[in-house]
């Protein structure tokens, strides 16, 4: 069967990913993928660099970004408790040039216009630059999960449906990851049911933060180095997978 890696952070995710654009093609090009997505974290630093390399390994890239969504406004510089809810995760790729392009201006909106701790965008912004773009729902940080966490499963399925007439039914994906969290479970079998009830289309991601397994330990101090903890702090920040 044919896989295409989707949602996938480079180091260019400043200390989060661990992935260098070089290593991110060579191991498509050693799994024998034809192509590969690259998503960042509120940025498309490396989006030249990852094309320029990608064409020339004869692998095909997929220009994208993980971006963060404000709740409300993208002009509302308030939280629950100091950025921590001040914004959702949703991943954007471009389906052509014209999505490249929106690509482009959606992420120099949440620099200019939304950052608040993290550059963001909201749903007007996102009505307005939506064409050539395919949307996935992201990672356990993603709205819908999130809604679905919270026990608020008709809440997610409105914004589901939102989503689906911001971008168009054939370019919205419900996004299931199994990287051994416990969380991911729960929130796969309400995508899956959802997808049914909605009459969506799935697809299967794995939120790359660095290459391999062994590489765990490296972004667990990496992670350390963000947030200015040391590993021997039983409190610091680390993923609860090494998968």
């Amino acid at each position: 069967m044919k896989f295409v890696h989707l949602h996938n952070h480079s180091d260019y995710s400043i200390l989060d990913g661990s992935i260098t654009i070089d290593t991110l093609i060579s191991k498509t090009v050693d799994f024998g993928m034809s192509a590969v997505a690259l998503t960042d974290h509120g940025n498309m630093f490396g989006a030249v660099d990852f094309y320029q390399k990608a064409r020339a390994k004869g692998v095909k890239p997929i220009l994208g970004q993980e971006f963060y969504i404000a709740p409300g406004s993208r002009f509302a510089k308030e939280s629950k408790s100091h950025g921590k809810d001040s914004s959702y995760h949703l991943v954007l790729l471009a389906a052509n040039e014209e999505g490249y392009k929106n690509l482009i201006k959606l992420s120099s909106i949440g620099y200019l216009e939304g950052f608040y701790y993290k550059p963001r965008i909201d749903l007007e912004v996102l009505e307005k630059h939506s064409k050539g773009l395919i949307a996935l729902t992201a990672c356990l940080g993603g709205e819908i999960p999130v809604l679905i966490l919270e026990n608020k499963k008709e809440e997610a399925k409105k914004r589901a449906g939102l989503f689906s007439e911001i971008f168009g039914k054939d370019n919205f994906y419900l996004e299931l990851q199994d990287n051994g969290i416990e969380e991911q479970k729960t929130v796969n079998r309400e995508l899956i049911a959802m997808a049914k009830a909605l009459n969506l289309s799935l697809v299967a991601t794995n939120d790359c933060h660095y290459p391999e397994e062994k590489d765990a330990r490296a972004h667990e101090i990496l992670l350390c180095i963000q947030t200015g903890k040391l590993l021997s702090d039983k409190t610091h920040m680390k993923f609860p997978s090494t998968k």
